[in-house]
């Protein structure tokens, strides 16, 4: 057997190997000798047929692809083993000639990340200010959320709640067709379609309307696009919303055990900084792992990037099926192949790899370690809220694969930690400094 070793090229090698006739012989009747007693062949008891006959029988290509699918493997790793590669997935295999074999392999190699001065990143969490608008401005969607709706006497307006009848089409195909529906009647809503809001407003109580209206070039959903809406509707009912005053009792009604508005006004305050609080937490982590990313040097084989592009679309796919849908609807709903979405998925995914190897890089630098009670506290933490079959539900999360699931998450969010502490500049980030120095 001939190895040679073309090129190293984006974190893969490139080999062409080329097997001595001999060895072409012997996987062969190897697998002559495997066929010959798997295949009936007439005249001849099973296992007795000569390979010549076997040969016209079962005709040669079967018999050299057979060979083929034997020699092929172990011929790779032992190039693998000659040339010293650390793989770290299967190869792309071509063969390029039979007689003598030859075939080309694309080896994809394990990634290299080469840290940059990532000690010298400087940030922090932008600060917290929660202003008295702010608070407004969710006690009024408290009102909304709390607020009665009350049948009216009057044409439709703008912000009132409506029970109509639709009858629709879209080129003479069914769209939206429902008696008794409800809908609220907002200025500039896209749904059913552009202008819909519009064309209810100022109509009466059991008053009957047909119209048309087109989507725009640009509409969300990309199938509807430049499309003309024939509607027939009906107003049964027309309500009016009112909302609750802003006092004492509206508080209680917002939460039993919040008796005053000052009360309120606190509760929503501490909500609103808590919540952007971690809001801030997480955008100053990114940008924190992204510095890093960027002072980094990171080279991985494309097959990464392939095997995320599957897992974003497996989780797309997940989440649509829990809406009662499925991939081919989905891509349908997006208007475009599974192709495109995997191009488009591309640059997102090249991006989560490089992230991924940095932060395990960093892990590794900074000898960041998960204990096995980092992992039983993590699964008390998982369980704390069940209210049934907690003891089930720890069994499943203590297999060993969950736990080491578990180890995962957790090294990364110790690393992310890390690396917080030390682009603020922590003291305990100095003081570890300092004694590195001091070695």
């Amino acid at each position: 057997m001939k190895v040679t070793n073309e090129k190293t090229e984006n974190s893969q090698a490139y080999l062409t190997i080329e097997m001595e006739p001999s060895e072409m012989e012997e996987s062969l009747e190897s697998s002559y000798r495997r066929l010959v007693k798997r295949v009936n062949v007439p005249g001849f008891r099973k296992g007795k047929a000569p390979r010549a006959v076997l040969e016209r029988h079962v005709g040669q290509e079967s018999l050299l692809n057979e060979a083929l699918d034997e020699m092929l493997p172990r011929a790779y790793e032992k190039a693998l083993k000659e040339q010293e590669i650390d793989a770290i997935a299967q190869p792309e295999i071509e063969v390029v000639q039979t007689d003598p074999v030859i075939f080309k392999a694309v080896v994809p190699l394990r990634p290299v990340v080469r840290l940059g001065d990532y000690h010298s990143i400087k940030d922090a969490p932008q600060p917290v200010k929660v202003t008295d608008d702010d608070i407004k401005a969710v006690i009024e969607e408290l009102r909304h959320q709390h607020a009665v709706w009350e049948p009216v006497q009057r044409p439709v307006d703008f912000g009132d709640l409506v029970v109509l009848d639709i009858d629709s089409d879209i080129e003479g195909e069914p769209f939206v067709n429902r008696k008794g529906a409800q809908y609220q009647v907002m200025s500039g809503s896209p749904a059913p379609a552009p202008g819909f809001a519009e064309q209810l407003k100022g109509m009466g109580q059991n008053e009957e309307k047909e119209f048309k209206l087109k989507f725009p070039s640009d509409y969300s959903r990309n199938e509807f696009a430049d499309k003309e809406a024939s509607f027939k509707v009906k107003v049964t009912e027309i309500k009016q919303e009112n909302l609750p005053k802003v006092t004492n009792s509206f508080a209680e009604q917002v939460d039993p055990e919040i008796k005053t508005l000052k009360s309120l006004r606190q509760r929503i305050s501490e909500d609103l900084t808590r919540s952007r609080e971690e809001r801030n937490q997480r955008d100053f982590e990114q940008r924190v792992i992204e510095a890093v990313v960027d002072l980094s040097e990171v080279a991985f084989p494309p097959i990464l990037v392939d095997n995320e592009i599957h897992r974003l679309i497996e989780d797309q796919s997940r989440r649509f099926q829990l809406q009662g849908g499925n991939m081919d609807e989905y891509l349908r709903t997006i208007n475009k192949s599974e192709e495109e979405l995997h191009e488009e998925l591309h640059p997102v995914a090249e991006k989560r790899v490089a992230q991924s190897l940095v932060l395990g890089k960093i892990t590794e630098e900074e000898k960041i370690e998960v204990t096995d009670s980092d992992i039983d506290d993590e699964i008390e933490a998982m369980i704390i809220s069940t209210v049934e079959n907690k003891e089930q539900l720890k069994k499943a999360l203590n297999t060993p694969q969950t736990r080491q699931s578990i180890e995962q998450t957790l090294l990364v969010r110790k690393t992310v930690q890390r690396l917080g502490e030390i682009a603020r500049g922590s003291k305990e980030t100095k003081k570890i400094q300092k004694q590195e120095d001091e070695k």
